[in-house]
């Protein structure tokens, strides 16, 4: 297995490489329901240079009725194949929605054991802020072959979430907006209950990142932000969302202070807010 590539990395380092051999950069965008965009249009429309596109809807369990939930090892590693990425390819990944959902991406890739993965900073905000060249032609990679290693330390479950509830065993934060955790604001997904997973601490991921440049905020505003939430970040801590996209945010910049094994909730509210007999809590 390769070996790893920090985190985060700034445009200037993928600007310095872009179409280097052993380097591939994917456009994840996703855009939520209410958003009104769609993803392919505009990575078509404007995109750094020799990009794959990562559909996190089609590269997921197509057998889940929850939204792009994890694909099976099998699926990852042919649809990663077919993107051009083998074992020893150093990835960048981007998008162009607030870090959804290269952050996601780039904690899928290390559910599945694999480690050479980095987000862009400020994604393509930033690059087209630096006036960076774009492209509106896709290139297909050649197919590569890829490997998989399930890594479950990564992932939590509904049932390992009410277990860690009856238990205390870590701290369950929780990335949608303040109205949407207090259920004063309804889902947007038909059929979902409003409020929060009980004992859960509200988090926004908007909170995370700079409005202006859409970089994420440094280690130090970080820091300031999770401290101001009341949540130690050296403790156990998983992730919830959604839909397990913006969590991935959070488990990110957790990543960069230091908790590099925090999981993420993948059906989060999708699965918990439609589940039967689970409790729920609203308010603040």
């Amino acid at each position: 297995m390769s070996q790893s590539l920090p985190a985060l990395l700034p445009t200037q380092w993928l600007a310095s490489r872009l179409g280097a051999p052993g380097i591939v950069t994917l456009d994840a965008t996703f855009c939520l329901p209410q958003q009104s965009r769609n993803a392919y249009t505009e990575f078509e429309s404007e995109h750094i240079p020799g990009s794959q596109f990562f559909d996190i809807d089609a590269i997921s369990d197509q057998h889940s009725l929850l939204p792009h939930m994890l694909p099976e090892a099998k699926l990852f590693e042919a649809a990663v194949g077919r993107l051009g990425i083998n074992n020893d390819t150093m990835i960048v990944v981007y998008d162009n929605n607030s870090f959804m959902a290269s952050a996601r991406v780039w904690w899928t890739f290390r559910v599945f054991g694999y480690n050479k993965i980095a987000v862009l900073d400020g994604g393509l905000k930033a690059w087209k802020a630096e006036s960076r060249a774009l492209a509106n032609c896709y290139i297909a990679a050649r197919e590569q072959q890829f490997v998989a290693k399930f890594q479950a330390n990564l992932v939590r479950n509904i049932e390992q979430i009410k277990n860690l509830m009856a238990s205390n065993g870590a701290t369950i934060v929780d990335a949608r907006s303040a109205n949407r955790f207090a259920g004063s604001e309804p889902e947007f997904r038909p059929g979902l209950k409003s409020g929060h997973i009980p004992s859960s601490h509200n988090l926004p991921y908007s909170l995370l990142i700079n409005a202006e440049t859409g970089q994420l905020k440094n280690t130090k505003q970080l820091m300031k932000v999770f401290e101001h939430a009341k949540i130690n970040t050296k403790s156990p801590i998983v992730t919830t969302c959604g839909s397990g996209v913006t969590a991935s945010i959070l488990a990110l910049s957790l990543y960069l202070l230091g908790n590099k094994t925090v999981p993420v909730y993948d059906g989060s509210w999708s699965e918990w807010g439609s589940a039967a007999g689970v409790p729920i809590a609203t308010g603040s």
